[in-house]
């Protein structure tokens, strides 16, 4: 399978990694902010534990640090976290890199990184956080694309199912959803037919 699947969750409880591990989904970023080293080594020491020998690779958001000592594979950082981190550090470990970008100055920010994808959002409006950046909408993925050439397209924010085959045409070679499946009312059969909707893209 690719990294990362083409359906990407990105979920802030253990009980949500449990949940999208046993429907068998193949990449799940587990995101929990403002914690110290001592209680994210903690949480990401059961995170490792949920999901190995699983199909599910798990990304960490953010701790680097703590990715590190505890031997994770994948990891995920923001532009903010990307200007503290030791990015050598991360290589020389052996961990995926990906990077979130909203404009150009960050994409360029992301490039030097040379990371294992790009992320650009948010597409849509989303209500979860506050953004300092207006939508991106679905054009930009297609320059977006083209500009990162063979390097993975992560599309993020506000994107629901009914609008992933459009994202995928559009030059998205990911999908990172979050409402549209811990808000939704019945999140196992949307995490199912999100699932067969990116096999069908693959």
């Amino acid at each position: 399978m690719p990294y990362p699947d083409r359906f990407y969750p990105v979920v802030d409880t253990i009980a949500w990694l449990k949940r999208l591990t046993a429907l068998g989904v193949g990449t799940v970023q587990l995101r929990a902010k403002d914690l110290d080293d001592a209680a994210a080594t903690i949480l990401f020491r059961e995170a490792l534990a949920v999901t190995a020998g699983t199909s599910t690779k798990l990304v960490v958001n953010d701790y680097w640090r703590v990715a590190i000592d505890l031997g994770a594979r994948h990891l995920h950082l923001g532009q903010e976290d990307l200007a503290d981190a030791d990015v050598a550090a991360i290589r020389r470990a052996g961990l995926t890199l990906g990077l979130s970008t909203h404009d150009d100055e960050e994409l360029e920010v992301a490039l030097r990184a040379k990371p294992d994808y790009i992320a650009l959002g948010p597409v849509f409006p989303t209500t979860l956080k506050s953004m300092r950046f207006a939508p991106q909408g679905i054009p930009k993925l297609t320059t977006w694309k083209k500009r990162i050439g063979d390097i993975p397209l992560v599309a993020i924010g506000g994107i629901k199912l009914e609008q992933a085959a459009e994202i995928y045409a559009a030059g998205a070679d990911s999908i990172a959803v979050v409402s549209d499946v811990t808000q939704n009312s019945d999140p196992d059969t949307r995490v199912r037919n999100w699932l067969g909707a990116s096999a069908k893209a693959a």
